[in-house]
C-alpha cells in the first residue's frame, strides 16, 4: 500500500521540483543566458543547478534538472499574460483605482466647488443685476420726474428711458447699465443747489480778455467765477470749452459776459479790492442749467 502512495506521489513531486527548477532558472537569469551562449551549454547549465540546489540542502536528480531546462525552453509553466484590449484596460483601472481614486475623487470634488462658486459669486449676482435693469431703470426715470419740472430734463429723462428699455428687450444690458447710469447723472445734475460767484480773493484773475482765432479784430471778454454750494463749499462741475470744445471737471471758469458787464466788475475791483455784487447767477434744484443775472451767453473757457 505505501508502494502504491510512493508511486503516485513521485510525478506529483519530480512535477514540483521541475516547476521549483524553472523558477530558479528564471531567478538566475544573467547566469542562464551565459551559460546558454557557450557550446556546451546544456552540462553546464544542469552543473550550475547542481550547484545551486546542493548549496541549499535539496537533492534533485538530472532527470528532474532535465524536465525542467526542457519546461523552461518550452515556457510550459510561463503565464504570458492577457493581450492588451478594452476589457482589460477597464479591469487594470478597477484594481488600481485605490491609487488613482482619491485624486480623481479630490479632483472631482474641486470642480463642483468651483462651479458652484462661480453661480453664487459670479454668474447669481450677475443675472440678478439683469434681472433688476428694468426696475433700475424705472426708478431713475421716476426720481427725475419728481425732482423737476424742466421741460428740457424731462424730455431728456424719456429719450433715456426709451433707450434703456430698448437695450433690455435686445438683450443689449451694457448698454442698459450705460443709460441706468446716464439718468442718474442727470439725477444727480437737477438735485444741485449753488451760487454763481466771481472769484475776487486776492491774488487771483476776476476776469480777462482775448482775441478769438477765428477773429483777430474782436476781443472776447470773460469773469472767472465758481459754483459756491449752500455750505459754502466750491463744487467741480463738467464745463465745456467754447474754444476747444472739451469738457472739463473745474473749479472756476471764464464766463463770457460783454464789454460793459466786464468793465463793470473791473473797476468795481479796482475801487477797494472787493468785488461788492460778485453773485452772477444761481441754479436751482430741479433745473438743468443756472439762472444768470448778468447779460452772458453762458459760453465758457476752462483755460486762461
Amino acid at each position: 500500500m505505501n508502494e502504491v502512495v510512493v508511486k503516485e506521489q513521485a510525478p506529483l513531486d519530480e512535477l514540483m521540483l521541475a516547476m521549483d527548477v524553472v523558477d530558479t532558472l528564471r531567478h538566475q537569469e544573467l547566469v542562464l543566458a551565459r551559460e546558454l551562449e557557450a557550446d556546451d551549454r546544456d552540462e553546464r547549465l544542469l552543473e550550475r543547478l547542481r550547484e545551486i540546489y546542493t548549496g541549499q540542502g535539496i537533492e534533485v536528480t538530472d532527470e528532474v534538472l532535465a524536465q525542467g531546462v526542457k519546461a523552461l525552453r518550452e515556457e510550459r509553466f510561463a503565464y504570458p499574460g492577457p493581450a492588451p484590449s478594452f476589457a482589460r484596460s477597464l479591469a487594470t483601472l478597477y484594481v488600481t483605482r485605490g491609487r488613482w481614486g482619491k485624486w480623481v475623487g479630490s479632483l472631482t470634488a474641486l470642480v463642483v466647488v468651483a462651479a458652484l462658486g462661480f453661480q453664487l459669486l459670479i454668474r447669481g449676482p450677475e443675472l440678478r443685476a439683469i434681472e433688476a435693469l428694468p426696475a433700475d431703470l424705472q426708478s431713475s426715470y421716476q426720481s427725475i420726474v419728481a425732482t423737476t419740472d424742466d421741460a428740457g430734463a424731462l424730455s431728456d429723462a424719456r429719450g433715456l428711458l426709451a433707450a434703456g428699455e430698448m437695450a433690455v428687450a435686445q438683450r443689449e444690458y451694457d448698454v442698459a447699465r450705460g443709460v441706468v447710469a446716464d439718468l442718474r447723472l442727470l439725477d444727480a445734475r437737477l438735485e444741485q443747489q449753488y451760487e454763481l460767484r466771481i472769484v475776487s480773493r486776492p491774488g487771483e484773475d476776476s476776469g480777462f480778455w482775448r482775441i478769438p482765432d477765428i477773429n483777430t479784430g474782436a476781443q472776447n471778454f470773460y469773469v472767472v467765477v465758481e459754483a459756491i454750494a449752500p455750505n459754502g463749499s466750491a463744487l467741480r462741475l463738467p464745463i465745456e470749452s467754447e474754444e476747444s470744445r472739451r469738457i472739463e471737471s473745474v473749479r472756476a471758469w471764464g464766463l463770457r459776459v460783454d464789454e460793459e458787464t466786464f468793465g463793470r466788475v473791473r473797476a468795481d475791483k479796482l475801487d477797494d479790492g472787493i468785488i461788492q455784487q460778485n453773485v452772477v447767477g444761481a441754479k436751482r434744484r430741479g433745473a438743468l442749467e443756472p439762472e444768470y443775472s448778468i447779460a452772458t451767453t453762458g459760453a465758457a473757457v476752462t483755460e486762461w
